[in-house]
């Protein structure tokens, strides 16, 4: 018997700070249509639920970080393959799209942002993504869950490779959100000898040591630079990733480097808070490079997929909490209270 498609489907939408409903829409149209399986919940998610963001063009189905299962053939994909997305989508007209950096894209277009997102029954994947090779395919293996995880593991990953962790690296991870434990995991699938991650929030640190990371310390009890020189023989840090979304530890993450480090800023500020204060002596002296990394590219998502398949990166650890779609609003006070790493929706 032929399966009967619903005309409308479930979906959390944003209609404005503090105004993110779960409601019945129709179901979407154009596009490769894909079955969603699970859909994490962002930090950026929760960023737009307390305060807004005016990339956001309400209302707007929320939810960037899903996995699903295609229903209608587009090029390249059958009905049943297992997806996830690049999903910042680029324009492949600008500048950075011609140099192959997608992720910086003039014209970036996110997915939950500018096109509906993943925290529905459905998604319809743009054209405009098919196109720009945004979409990929989930090797056998990965349960929905894990695979979810990839888009914001390839963000990670892109921390790394822009840092140059290399195999028998020192890696200080600063900052133990979710982020900031995906940050050190990835570090030591990229072969990091030492992890050492900081946290001033003692539940935060608490759930890092389940990871098994070398080193944990709170600079609000410890002298973080004692002990990262304590580890190194006096030297410091081959590479310092700053995850924690604040001024003071991005301006102090340059004393755990050593010389020739690499200091990457993984976490932004907010606009109107964005300035920081650094030392040229240390960066010029040590000849430290400082580095951002913002979002992802398809090829950081497929190198994604292949750490979670192979076990380098525990995925399923990270994924502490999964809901119905229904269970958004307690996902936001999961997040809030810092009780949470990934909470996961399941439509």
């Amino acid at each position: 018997m032929e399966r009967r498609v619903k005309d409308r489907i479930r979906a959390v939408v944003y209609h404005a700070p503090r105004d993110v409903r779960v409601e019945e829409i129709p179901r979407p149209a154009g596009g490769m249509l894909v079955a969603v399986d699970a859909c994490a919940v962002c930090g950026s998610d929760l960023k737009a639920f307390l305060h807004g963001n005016p990339r956001i063009k309400p209302p707007m189905v929320m939810g960037h970080e899903f996995t699903g299962v295609v229903e209608s053939a587009a090029a390249g994909f059958e009905p049943g393959d297992r997806v996830v997305m690049a999903t910042s989508v680029s324009c492949g007209e600008c500048f950075y799209c011609g140099k192959g950096w997608t992720n910086l894209c003039a014209r970036l277009a996110p997915m939950g942002f500018s096109f509906p997102g993943g925290m529905a029954e459905a998604v319809a994947i743009p054209d405009l993504a098919l196109r720009r090779g945004h979409v990929v395919k989930v090797p056998p293996g990965i349960p929905a869950v894990t695979a979810a995880l990839a888009e914001p593991v390839s963000c990670a990953v892109n921390a790394c490779e822009t840092s140059g962790v290399r195999e028998g690296d020192t890696v200080v991870v600063v900052g133990a959100g979710p982020m900031g434990l995906i940050n050190a995991c990835v570090a030591r699938a990229f072969g990091a000898r030492t992890v050492i991650l900081a946290e001033v929030n003692a539940m935060r640190l608490k759930q890092g040591a389940a990871f098994g990371l070398d080193l944990l310390v709170n600079p609000a009890e410890q002298d973080l630079p004692g002990a990262v020189k304590g580890a190194t023989g006096g030297v410091g840090a081959d590479v310092v990733i700053v995850t924690a979304p604040a001024a003071r530890p991005q301006e102090e993450a340059l004393s755990l480097a050593r010389k020739r480090g690499t200091v990457c800023l993984f976490a932004s500020l907010p606009e109107g808070k964005h300035e920081i204060v650094l030392n040229s002596r240390l960066i010029h002296y040590g000849e430290l490079r400082v580095v951002g990394s913002s979002d992802s590219t398809p090829a950081h998502v497929r190198r994604a997929l292949d750490l979670i398949g192979r076990g380098k990166v525990p995925a399923e650890r990270m994924a502490s909490h999964r809901l119905k779609l229904d269970g958004v609003h307690e996902a936001f006070k999961l997040m809030e209270r810092g009780e949470a790493l990934r909470v996961v929706l399941e439509p």
